[in-house]
C-alpha cells in the first residue's frame, strides 16, 4: 500500500507518496486519498501553491500489473475513470500544482506529472510510458497530455516504444521544466511554489485558466476566455493592491484566494 502525507510550509502544501518498498503504486484507495488531500490543501486559504513528490526510488512507479491482470473491462474502466478524475482535478485546481519528481516515474507517474502545472526532476528521475508493452495506452490521458506538451511526433515515439528516458532527455524535449540535483529538490520545488505564492493567487488563477484551457480550443476561443479573465482581474483589489504596492515601493499584500 502507498501512503499520503501532508505538511504545510507557510504557504506552500506538500503531499507526499510513501510505501514501505519504496516504490509507490497507484489503486483507487490512494487515488481516493489524494483526492481527500487536494481537496483540504484546496479548502486551505493559507495554502497558495501545491507540491506532489515521493519518498524511495518512485515519484509513482505506476499501477500493480498483476493486479491491472485480473481486472474485467468495467473494473479496469472504473480504475481506469477514477485516475482520469483525480489528474483532470490538478489540472483545473485553481491554485498551482508542482511536481517535484524524485526517481521513477513510470506509467501513471509520469501521467501525473504532465496533470501538474509545473514539474522538477531530479537528476535521478526516469521517465516512461510502458502501457504498449503491456497491451494498453496510457489511459489517465497521457496521451493527450504528452501531444501537447512535446508535439505529435515525440509523444508517438515515446509511447509506441515504451523507451525509458532520463532527467536530462527529459529537460531537452519539454518534459520537465528544470533538473537539479537529488538533495537540492524539494528545497528547489519550495523556492519555486513560493515565488508563485509572493504574487495575486486571483491573478495566478487566472493565468493558470487562461493558459490551460486556452491551449485545448482554438485562438480565437483562447483570446475571448483572456479578456474575460484580465476584465476580472481589473474588477478585482488584487491589481489595486499589487499596482499600489509596486508604485509605493513596497511588498504587495494580497488576500486569499475566494
Amino acid at each position: 500500500m502507498t501512503d499520503v502525507t501532508v505538511q504545510k510550509q507557510g504557504p506552500v502544501g506538500i503531499m507526499t507518496l510513501s510505501s514501505d518498498k519504496g516504490l509507490n503504486i497507484f489503486s483507487v484507495e490512494l487515488f481516493e486519498k489524494m483526492t481527500a488531500c487536494i481537496d483540504k490543501l484546496d479548502a486551505d486559504p493559507d495554502i497558495r501553491a501545491i507540491i506532489i513528490t515521493g519518498e524511495g526510488k518512485a515519484f509513482m512507479a505506476g499501477s500493480d500489473v498483476k493486479y491491472m491482470l485480473q481486472l474485467n473491462i468495467e473494473q479496469g474502466m472504473y480504475f481506469t475513470h477514477v485516475g482520469v478524475q483525480f489528474f483532470r482535478k490538478l489540472e483545473l485546481l485553481r491554485k498551482p500544482v508542482i511536481a517535484a519528481v524524485n526517481g521513477y516515474s513510470m506509467g501513471g507517474g509520469t501521467e501525473m506529472s504532465m496533470a501538474c502545472d509545473i514539474r522538477i526532476a531530479s537528476s535521478k528521475a526516469v521517465f516512461c510510458q510502458p502501457e504498449t508493452g503491456l497491451g494498453i495506452i496510457p489511459g489517465f490521458n497521457g496521451t493527450q497530455r504528452m501531444v501537447r506538451l512535446l508535439g505529435p511526433g515525440k509523444a508517438k515515439e515515446l509511447i509506441m516504444t515504451a523507451e525509458r528516458i532520463d532527467a536530462q532527455e527529459a529537460y531537452r524535449i519539454g518534459l520537465v521544466n528544470k533538473v537539479v540535483e537529488p538533495e537540492k529538490l524539494l528545497d528547489e520545488a519550495v523556492a519555486m511554489a513560493n515565488r508563485i505564492a509572493a504574487n495575486s493567487p486571483m491573478a495566478v488563477a487566472a493565468a493558470k485558466l487562461a493558459i490551460g484551457r486556452g491551449a485545448e480550443t482554438d485562438l480565437e476561443t483562447g483570446i475571448v476566455l483572456e479578456e474575460m479573465l484580465t476584465r476580472q482581474c481589473y474588477d478585482s483589489p488584487d491589481r489595486v493592491e499589487g499596482m499600489t504596492a509596486f508604485v509605493e515601493k513596497r511588498k504587495a499584500d494580497f488576500p486569499p484566494l475566494k
